[in-house]
């Protein structure tokens, strides 16, 4: 989707804790939209942390200062995502008086009205006149870069010499752990997978279990495939677009929302105790046909890319245009 002429240009501050996945998916909005944007970072430790997203702002951080999260002239618009960014977002509608138009990616846990435009997934509660639902989640995995990435290929994925499947792995969380048990099935579906001159590019989350990263690691090279090490370059968007199918793990919607932007098969391998509101996105998921469980080999599916970066980004920019009309009009 081209950008908005209506923001291209505009000013605007990304703000968060520093959690990628919430970055990630504010940057995908503001380059979709064209906005020049800074990323703004809030302290994720200490008592102002904890009593977020109810409490007050780090004094020390605040507006009108020489540094900090907030220091310098205030954007046209300001992006933020997590439950730590939410007083820093109250304290620039405040020092603002509304200017600053406000757009916050999930549900901030103090109600609709808390910034001018809310995004949540489907599955999340959160409802309200300003507030935005699409089945998945915005992110940085683009139309553009996938194409980008077909046409000038990572050497090291183009060099595998058969079919090749993406492997996107999760790992513990505060809603679940990896057991043994989940390692030892998910290790040996893949090895049934890669049967067949198959070839996986598998990469890992921080998160991952040590013995279930060894035990990947040594699956890749056992089978011709690749594994990242963290080094050189990260290929995870070169994986996605050369991929003709995609395993990917249920503890991470977010994975799950890039996987589905290929059109490509994706296949869930599930966890017990996988978040229940991740559960009605899958199911959203499967009956697009976009998604099945993955048990050891491939599934036919067909689709169309779903992508719900640019429909997020358009929504935002039509709640700008009407709020910025509305301001001129009084």
């Amino acid at each position: 989707m081209p950008a908005p002429a209506s923001l291209a240009g505009l000013s605007a501050w990304i703000v968060t804790d520093g959690k990628a996945g919430d970055e990630n998916q504010c940057i995908g909005i503001a380059e979709t939209l064209g906005l020049a944007y800074e990323i703004r970072r809030v302290p994720a430790r200490g008592p102002f942390g904890w009593t977020a997203p109810w409490g007050p702002i780090d004094p020390r951080q605040g507006p009108g200062r020489a540094s900090g999260a907030l220091a310098g002239p205030f954007p046209d618009l300001l992006i933020a995502s997590g439950r730590r960014s939410v007083p820093y977002l109250r304290a620039v509608r405040r020092a603002t008086l509304g200017r600053t138009f406000t757009a916050f990616l999930k549900d901030p846990r103090t109600g609709h009205d808390s910034a001018d435009f809310i995004w949540v997934p489907d599955y999340d509660d959160l409802r309200g006149p300003n507030v935005f639902t699409t089945l998945t989640a915005p992110h940085l995995v683009t139309a553009a870069r996938l194409a980008a990435a077909r046409r000038k290929p990572d050497p090291r994925l183009a060099a595998l010499d058969g079919p090749r499947i993406a492997v996107l792995i999760g790992g513990d969380s505060r809603h679940l752990s990896y057991r043994a048990a989940d390692m030892k099935r998910l290790v040996t579906d893949l090895r049934k997978l890669a049967g067949g001159e198959r070839r996986l590019m598998v990469t890992v989350s921080r998160r991952t279990p040590p013995a279930l990263r060894d035990a990947l690691q040594a699956l890749a090279a056992e089978t011709g495939g690749f594994f990242w090490d963290g080094t050189c370059g990260n290929p995870y968007v070169g994986m996605l677009a050369l991929a003709e199918a995609v395993v990917v793990t249920s503890d991470s919607a977010n994975m799950v929302s890039e996987a589905v932007s290929t059109g490509v098969p994706v296949l869930l391998f599930d966890l017990p105790r996988t978040y229940i509101r991740h559960r009605r996105m899958f199911a959203g998921l499967a009956m697009a046909g976009a998604l099945k469980p993955f048990m050891g080999h491939l599934e036919p599916l067909s689709y169309k890319p779903i992508d719900a970066t640019p429909v997020i980004a358009q929504a935002l920019a039509a709640a700008y245009a009407a709020r910025r009309d509305g301001l001129a009009g009084r």
